[in-house]
């Protein structure tokens, strides 16, 4: 026989209607677990069910946190006054959530007068006399406990045993709940990882792909802020990148001396993971200025390039400790922050090395046309001043003689004359002592097809931007001459917004490529060796115009770290066109 409540008391029922009623409670909890119900509504209903079918007073779902709290996630009254939701309570004492918890098996107490703890002190509090709690398990782990109560007599014997069909749904519904979760976590750390690895494929700006990181990773672990650090050599440490949840993070550029008991500072030294689940006991610079910005507890991961360390990116909460495998899902983004900074590091080595290749050449034409002005140039004129000489000498009788002097002078001076040229196509007087402005000028007047120029520049600008802007020019109508069949050129070079803009155009056929020969490569790399740009737009029969930016205000390499460094990435992001050949 069976047990319900009647009037007070618990009355005999018939085995079959019972099991009836228990088929059809845990059909109903069964049909919310399949439908992917909330959590919340499929406890809410054990609760109900497993109360009404028992004809208990009460029925409660606690969950165990790891703190050592105790949270109700679910209560049924018979009088419809129940405890209230989230109720949390220590684990202590002796009562049923302590012993569940203390053997992970079913307990019950038959009289609450000697039952101790929070827990136990609530139930006497609603009149409560007995009770029997079941564990809920989920994959193995103890989860929580599912506890009916009476106010009067104790529970029956079987009591144990029937709870068991609920706390298995219970524990599927946690489990589904559980994998939904972190499926919904998976794919958002994956959307996450895919949007920063698009920003590197593209070659985005090193400090706006370290910019998506640092925010990515916040939002994705619901922290406080992160910030992302670069370990400098003079024992601190520098922002390169930050978030903050509520706005107004930490400026990029801001350094702190590394030291005490602090994520930053424990990740330096050891090259691995670190946590401070509380700043109560943190030390040093870093920790001091996290407490005041309200940290309470941190992760950090190290940013490893090239086998060595780098940097670390930090999350903080301004709460509670971060999950624990929170190290493992910052492994990603900072596998994505290397790659970036790698490629940095080597687009800044190309910039620096091509640099030095280009000011190396300078420098050897320079050298080059002060040997040919100095040595062959005046040894040509004394030559040609000789044989003047001769010639004035000759007796008047000697005609084939003069004759023949008069070829050797005619030879020498046209020998003198290319000899000259060389030098000026080597690197022109006039740019290094007068500037870009006569220079440009000269060369527009010696080009064989009529240019107008405009330039809008006032005073001298840096050696290296004159020169390349310059070649840029005399390039564009080298190949004006020799390619384009153009009846009119125009040159304008102005300065504005920190940059020197050069622009050639004719109105020849177009169509330029690249391909068949090396000027205008050798130009885009002196011209992206400074960190500008250079483009070339020739569609066929509509002419050509060549383009160029180079930064005024800054004539050498940016260095790693440097806001700089995003013009050499710009420089490469912007591929040269199709441009003529030379």
């Amino acid at each position: 026989m069976g047990w319900r409540r009647g009037s007070g008391a618990l009355s005999a029922t018939r085995p079959s209607d019972r099991n009836a009623r228990e088929r059809a409670a845990l059909r109903r909890v069964a049909t919310l677990v399949a439908r992917a119900a909330a959590p919340e509504e499929v406890f809410a209903a054990i609760a109900e069910e497993a109360g009404r079918l028992l004809g208990a007073d009460h029925a409660t779902m606690s969950r165990y946190g790891p703190d050592g709290v105790i949270r109700m996630v679910a209560a049924w009254n018979s009088t419809g006054a129940a405890v209230p939701v989230d109720t949390p309570w220590n684990i202590g004492g002796r009562n049923l959530h302590t012993l569940v918890s203390q053997t992970g098996r079913a307990a019950r107490i038959d009289d609450y007068t000697n039952a101790t703890g929070e827990s136990a002190a609530i139930a006497r509090k609603i009149g409560i006399r007995a009770a029997v709690g079941v564990p809920v398990t989920v994959e193995g782990r103890l989860w929580g406990v599912m506890i009916v109560e009476s106010r009067g007599e104790p529970l029956p014997a079987d009591i144990e045993a029937r709870l068991a069909g609920f706390t298995e749904l219970a524990a599927t519904a946690i489990a589904n709940a559980q994998a939904r979760m972190e499926l919904r976590g998976f794919a958002e750390e994956q959307a996450a990882l895919r949007r920063v690895a698009t920003l590197v494929a593209r070659a985005t700006a090193s400090h706006e792909v370290l910019a998506a990181v640092a925010e990515e990773s916040g939002r994705l672990l619901a922290a406080h802020h992160t910030t992302m650090i670069r370990y400098d050599p003079n024992g601190a440490s520098t922002v390169v990148a930050a978030w903050r949840s509520t706005g107004g993070a930490l400026p990029v550029g801001t350094r702190a001396r590394l030291g005490g008991q602090n994520v930053s500072t424990l990740v330096f030294q050891t090259g691995r993971p670190a946590r401070i689940d509380d700043f109560a006991d943190a030390s040093g610079p870093i920790a001091e200025a996290a407490r005041e910005s309200g940290v309470r507890a941190a992760v950090g991961v190290p940013v490893s390039v090239e086998g060595r360390l780098w940097g670390a990116i930090v999350v903080c909460s301004s709460r509670a400790p971060l999950p624990t495998g929170n190290e493992g899902r910052l492994a990603g983004f900072t596998e994505l922050a290397a790659t970036t900074i790698a490629n940095a590091e080597a687009q800044t080595a190309l910039a620096a090395s091509r640099a030095r290749i280009v000011a190396t050449a300078d420098a050897t034409r320079r050298r080059i046309e002060r040997d040919l002005h100095d040595g062959v140039q005046q040894r040509l004129v004394y030559l040609a001043l000789q044989l003047r000489a001769a010639q004035e000498a000759a007796s008047p009788g000697a005609a084939e003689l003069a004759q023949r002097l008069e070829d050797a002078v005619t030879e020498v001076t046209g020998t003198l004359e290319e000899v000259c040229e060389i030098a000026r196509g080597l690197h022109p007087a006039m740019l290094a002592k007068r500037g870009l402005r006569p220079a440009l000028k000269a060369l527009t007047r010696r080009s064989a097809v009529p240019v107008r120029l405009d330039i809008q520049v006032v005073g001298r600008l840096p050696e290296q931007i004159e020169i390349a802007a310059y070649y840029v020019v005399s390039e564009a109508l080298t190949n004006i001459a020799k390619y384009a069949h153009a009846t009119a050129g125009d040159v304008q070079v102005a300065t504005g917004d920190g940059v020197l803009e050069v622009r050639v155009r004719d109105d020849g056929r177009g169509g330029a490529d690249a391909t068949g020969g090396s000027g205008l490569v050798g130009l885009r790399d002196r011209v992206e060796a400074l960190g500008g740009r250079l483009w070339l737009h020739s569609p066929p029969g509509r002419g050509t115009t060549l383009q160029a930016q180079l930064p005024v205000g800054q004539a050498r390499p940016p260095t790693v770290g440097d806001p700089g460094l995003d013009a050499a990435h710009s420089a490469q992001a912007v591929p040269l066109q199709p441009h003529m050949t030379t």
